[in-house]
């Protein structure tokens, strides 16, 4: 059985529900990743688009 798992924060929610479906399956966050999304823009310039945000999760020891 796996020990953590990785949980990305979906761009249809916020991060307090990724959090409780950590929860639901089982896991508690130990880590958290933020990496830009980078978009090129039409003069060539590039600009942040949005944050990806994603945990690691340790499972719960019952």
């Amino acid at each position: 059985m796996k020990k953590q798992q990785k949980f990305k924060v979906e761009d249809n929610e916020t991060i307090q529900d990724c959090l409780a479906r950590m929860r639901e399956a089982g896991y508690m966050p130990v880590k958290r990743f933020e990496k830009p999304v980078y978009q090129e823009q039409p003069d060539g310039s590039i600009e942040v688009l949005r944050q990806e945000i994603q945990f690691v999760g340790k499972r719960i020891e019952e």
